[in-house]
């Protein structure tokens, strides 16, 4: 029986495609290649589209999908990494729920699986180019204008899937989505805290630190200072510091298990599994989903619910067109899965922040199991990864069926606290309107984590070669 995954082969063959060095880069090499991918996606975020501008002084009310896709509004970057983050969303949802017959532990099958799923991502990228274009986020647009606006988000978003393959496939360290979320997250936190631009709206700067200070010299009440939305303020400031500080804790937050390698005479380790289990995974693909179920009910609203005087879509979408861009009206499903950005919000309408948390913490859990089965962290997973690399645990049979027995203990309760977890501080804080958005801090925190991890494992490489076939890595 031909599968799908079959099908697709000849045409992943005129897909462009990042080959893999030919030996093992030097670790200052391939910083070096990291470095070079990240200048280039700073600079694409600093180039407007042709035709269009970028308004440097507007603060955004969707702030947060921005930070998700590590996307700059009017930029080459407008779409960021959205559609690989989709495409990624919509395999690992394919992948797990078994509707593609798929086995990655096979070369050949993990090579078909990621192609498609580089293939998904260039049509979502053509997609939303053209839902941004028909969505109004451009304006008004002439045809020859309205053309190179796609083929330029196009070829743009070709390169961005090609630099994240090139630092994947051994050129650089870690992954370009990580890189690219983790550069927006520290520009916007920088930006939204320490900004000069103004006066905005209330006479005082952007930044929020620099308006708190503003605000005292002028001698005016302190606690403008800290309920300015909807712009960055100290309320965002310290929350953005408290959550940061959590969720270093919680990444440090561990249970280690004993194995043995008796191959190399019984050397003993602990193999780590972290509170955070599942990492930020789930609260990506949390994120995503609702970014596109924002960026969808968008174009809707646009095309066909403009008046709000549809009652068949007013239940899924209903905007209302303020100075500070469009903003969900209560009572659809749009507008509670965007976050209350500020506590007077909470305040005027609990309801709306109860509902939000509780789709957050649900999508996140549910992700997060899915995440923990389709992507080799599951307990039998994880025995048969033991067991092929020839370690054991002391005091047990060397069997997959007696270890992943054992795993079973932590990784399922792991994997839902750590889900639910993730979700509770993301919510939580854009709900106080953390500068860097909840969901950005978080994911900061695991990437400068994962890297650390990363440059540790490759210094130590490097001093002892040897011990790579320890970890398994050769």
């Amino acid at each position: 029986m031909v599968r799908f995954l079959d099908l697709m082969e000849p045409i992943l063959r005129f897909i462009p495609e990042i080959p893999r060095p030919q030996r093992k880069l030097d670790l200052k090499y391939r910083l070096l290649w990291t470095g070079l991918v990240l200048a280039i996606y700073l600079v694409m975020c600093e180039i407007p589209l042709y035709g269009i501008s970028i308004r440097t002084g507007e603060y955004e009310q969707f702030l947060i999908y921005r930070i998700i896709f590590a996307s700059k509004k009017g930029s080459l970057m407008d779409l960021g990494i959205g559609p690989i983050v989709t495409a990624g969303l919509i395999m690992q949802i394919i992948a797990g729920s078994k509707l593609i017959n798929i086995d990655l532990t096979k070369p050949r099958d993990r090579a078909l699986f990621t192609g498609t799923q580089k293939f998904l991502a260039i049509i979502i990228t053509i997609f939303e180019a053209t839902v941004f274009l028909i969505g109004g986020s451009y304006g008004r647009l002439d045809l020859l204008h309205s053309i190179l606006v796609i083929i330029q988000l196009t070829i743009v978003g070709i390169l961005v899937i090609l630099l994240d393959e090139l630092i994947q496939k051994g050129w650089g360290i870690g992954s370009g989505v990580s890189l690219f979320i983790l550069a927006g997250v520290s520009q916007q936190i920088l930006w939204l805290s320490f900004s000069p631009i103004g006066p905005v709206a209330d006479g005082k700067s952007l930044g929020a630190v620099i308006a708190f200070f503003q605000t005292m010299i002028n001698g005016e009440n302190i606690l403008k200072a800290f309920s300015r939305y909807p712009y960055p303020d100290m309320t965002g400031f310290i929350t953005m510091i408290i959550i940061l500080l959590v969720a270093i804790y919680l990444e440090g937050m561990r249970i280690e298990i004993p194995v043995a390698h008796p191959k190399y005479g019984g050397l003993r380790a602990r193999i780590p599994l972290k509170f955070m289990y599942v990492s930020n995974i789930p609260i990506i693909l949390t994120s995503a989903l609702f970014a596109n179920f924002y960026l969808f009910g968008q174009l809707i609203w646009q095309n066909f619910n403009f008046l709000n005087n549809n009652p068949l879509i007013n239940w899924f979408v209903m905007f209302n067109s303020t100075a500070t861009g469009l903003q969900p009206l209560p009572g659809c499903f749009i507008y509670y899965i965007t976050s209350p950005r500020s506590l007077a919000h909470v305040i005027h309408d609990p309801l709306h922040a109860v509902i939000y948390v509780i789709m957050l913490v649900f999508f996140s859990t549910i992700f997060a199991k899915i995440w923990v089965e389709v992507s080799g962290m599951s307990a039998q997973a994880q025995a048969q990864q033991l067991i092929a690399a020839g370690l054991q645990i002391p005091g047990f049979r060397r069997s997959p069926i007696v270890i992943e027995h054992l795993l079973s203990k932590y990784i399922p309760p792991l994997t839902i606290m750590s889900g639910i977890m993730i979700g509770l501080l993301a919510g939580i804080a854009d709900m106080l309107g953390a500068i860097g958005t909840g969901i950005g801090i978080l994911l900061s925190v695991g990437i400068v984590y994962q890297y650390y991890q990363l440059l540790a494992r490759e210094h130590l490489e490097e001093i002892y070669p040897g011990i790579s076939k320890i970890l398994g890595r050769e």
